[in-house]
């Protein structure tokens, strides 16, 4: 059984940075794509960064340039999302999920769909202000 736990949200100013970590606990498979979504009041949830199992990155339009998303290369079930340049739209409850197994590339993980990720963890909140 798997498991996602997601930290490091906050408030933060706009113009400022925050990094949300996900931490896998349980067995990975090694090949997977591994996601943050995330979902404001009244919208729907999105993707908004993929890595899958050759480390290929992938973003959503709304935050690239802005968001990185990386792997902890010394622990394989650890992954970052280090955000820039927060604005007030970026304010949302974030999500760490993974499609386990998939061959996926990244933009085809970045586009499928929520309910194809199969595992998700329970959110942190970010709150940007103007």
């Amino acid at each position: 059984q798997v498991g996602l736990e997601e930290s490091g949200g906050g408030v933060v100013q706009a113009g400022g940075s925050l990094r949300l970590s996900c931490t896998a606990s349980g067995y990975i498979y090694a090949a997977s794509c591994m996601a943050w979504f995330r979902q404001a009041p009244g919208k729907e949830r999105e993707a908004v960064a993929v890595i899958d199992s050759d480390g290929t990155t992938a973003y959503a339009d709304s935050v690239k340039d802005r968001f990185a998303l990386s792997q902890d290369n010394t622990q394989n079930t650890r992954y970052y999302l280090q955000m820039n340049s927060l604005r007030p739209e970026d304010t949302a409850m974030y999500y760490c999920a993974a499609i386990a197994p998939s061959l996926r590339t990244a933009d085809q993980a970045l586009a499928a769909p929520a309910d194809e990720y199969n595992v998700w963890g329970q959110g942190t909140q970010v709150t940007v202000s103007s």
